[in-house]
């Protein structure tokens, strides 16, 4: 057994840190508590970034980078986000690096879940989830890794300039590349929660007519008018709401529906995903 400090030479923190990326104090400790193991050190390192995460889990990450992406058959389309705590983390050229190989990863792959995603195998070997908790050790702020799929006869995306809004919508048959961009636009913009009036949950539904009755009754409207005033409030809903009837943007006198009818009687959106920070 040793005694004494250990010496750890100024070049094995520099080895240690430029493998990790984690501050130089942090790795001499490292390398100091694993008596110069540099396996061991960069197991401690990552410990520190998993109880970095564990301390920050009351932390809001509303900043981050997201990313949407098409595979070269156009047929599947998937976004990603890595939400951190600030816009300084987020705009790290490392940061948004990271985010782009996971959504690589995330396109090539076949990933049903966020959790699948996160146990695939990164580029050096590590896990996904494993390199998130490695960045949280270096960067010390709480991430948070998001995924949507979208899968079609032809699938577009949409990323809005500086990482923070994207896109990705499906359509039944081949579709040109000026409507999908117009739709996927039209997306990421108006942010409708269902394709049309039919996709909207009932419970959803339910939840408006309540809001809309409630509103009514508080702006002192008789009781036995409620549930058409509810409904025609409802109506607007859908109206706002839904991708089909929100008013096209590119020419508010038709609706998407009318929009994509004019191009093609038989073009259907199938899905979409939307994600945007905050």
């Amino acid at each position: 057994m040793t005694t004494g400090t250990m010496n750890i030479t100024a070049a094995e923190v520099n080895k240690l840190r430029q493998q990790t990326g984690a501050g130089m104090m942090d790795c001499k400790k490292a390398l100091t508590e694993a008596g110069g193991d540099f396996e061991k050190a960069i197991d401690i390192l990552r410990e520190k970034g998993q109880k970095v995460a564990a301390n920050r889990s009351d932390r809001d990450a509303k900043e981050g980078v997201v990313i949407a992406k098409v595979s070269t058959d156009g047929k599947k389309g998937i976004v990603t986000v890595l939400n951190c705590e600030t816009d300084f983390v987020a705009r790290n050229e490392d940061f948004i690096k990271l985010v782009d190989n996971i959504a690589n990863i995330a396109l090539n792959g076949n990933f049903s879940s966020v959790d699948e995603l996160k146990a695939a195998t990164y580029a050096d070997g590590l896990s996904i989830e494993k390199k998130i908790t490695e960045y949280v050790g270096k960067i010390g702020e709480k991430m948070e890794l998001r995924y949507e799929k979208v899968t079609a006869e032809k699938v577009f995306a949409y990323n809005h300039p500086g990482n923070k809004l994207a896109s990705v919508v499906g359509f039944n048959k081949t579709t040109p590349l000026e409507v999908g961009k117009e739709i996927s636009m039209q997306i990421a913009a108006m942010a409708p929660i269902a394709i049309d009036k039919s996709d909207v949950t009932q419970e959803t539904l339910d939840r408006e007519m309540a809001i809309a009755k409630e509103q009514a009754r508080q702006e002192g409207k008789p009781e036995n008018m409620l549930e058409k005033i509810a409904i025609g409030k409802v109506n607007k809903f859908y109206k706002e709401s839904t991708l089909l009837n929100q008013d096209f943007i590119k020419d508010s006198k038709k609706t998407v529906q009318q929009f994509l009818q004019d191009n093609d009687k038989e073009l259907k959106v199938t899905s979409f995903k939307r994600i945007a920070l905050g």
